[in-house]
């Protein structure tokens, strides 16, 4: 083993992931590392100013590097105070002026999704579809096609069945982009969130419609079996979903 002078000397000159690292060698080197001054030492690299002070700003400088000299990634959620029980979903679609699609979608609908996927579709859609990020499709029923001549809008609204408000998702957004190799027609709607987030901006809801597989998607109406919500800008998780949604501007 080193002897513990040694070790005093070196541990000043390392960087602060190996320092982290010699702790866990053995007793005598966490004893030896966990000394403040060491800390200290890594905290006046990042942060010269913080040794300015007779104490640091945190319990120790240890705790401060901990927590403060790499940014957090994947933190864990908290449960959502939502959950698809509570919610029901109002979906109204429209060709041109003319009301193709209106359905009322109770949230466990979409949550469970389209367990098995009908016959006749893409092998691109297929895929796309088990992908692991988190994406609520329902079947469309009735099923109803659309013409690609016409301009195709759409309206979504969700209600909570715990405290009877309502809040917009999407507006009349027009599904203005057909993805012709995975049979899907886009739309999207920025999202009202409440104005207790006011600096969270630009997250957008996606809309989809799902098509069946044809010869030439410019040959006639095409026939919708599905309908795909998500956010998967900034959730990909059930529970990111809820929460997002919970941030909704609720009226």
């Amino acid at each position: 083993m080193f002897s513990e002078e040694v070790l005093k000397n070196v541990f000043p000159l390392l960087e602060g992931e190996d320092l982290a690292a010699c702790m866990c060698v053995c007793r005598q080197w966490r004893d030896i590392a966990i000394d403040d001054f060491y800390w200290k030492c890594q905290c006046a690299k990042k942060w010269p100013s913080v040794c300015k002070r007779h104490k640091p700003p945190t319990e120790t400088y240890y705790k401060m590097y901990q927590m403060f000299s790499k940014r957090r990634l994947n933190r864990a959620l908290p449960p959502p105070r939502l959950s698809f029980e509570d919610l029901e979903f109002f979906i109204d679609i429209w060709s041109e002026e003319k009301l193709v699609f209106s359905g009322l979608i109770l949230g466990v609908a979409l949550e469970i999704g389209i367990k098995t996927l009908p016959l006749g579709i893409s092998n691109v859609l297929r895929t796309h579809l088990g992908r692991p990020d988190y994406k609520m499709v329902v079947p469309a029923e009735p099923r109803f096609t659309i013409p690609l001549n016409q301009s195709v809008s759409v309206s979504v609204l969700v209600a909570r069945n715990d405290s009877n408000k309502v809040a917009r998702i999407i507006n009349r957004a027009v599904f203005d982009y057909i993805d012709r190799s995975s049979y899907r027609a886009l739309a999207f709607e920025y999202l009202d969130l409440s104005p207790c987030y006011p600096f969270i901006t630009g997250i957008r809801a996606w809309i989809s419609l799902l098509f069946m597989d044809v010869e030439d998607m410019n040959d006639g109406p095409l026939d919708v079996f599905g309908i795909q919500l998500d956010f998967n800008d900034v959730a990909d998780t059930k529970e990111e979903v809820l929460w997002l949604l919970d941030m909704l501007d609720w009226k």
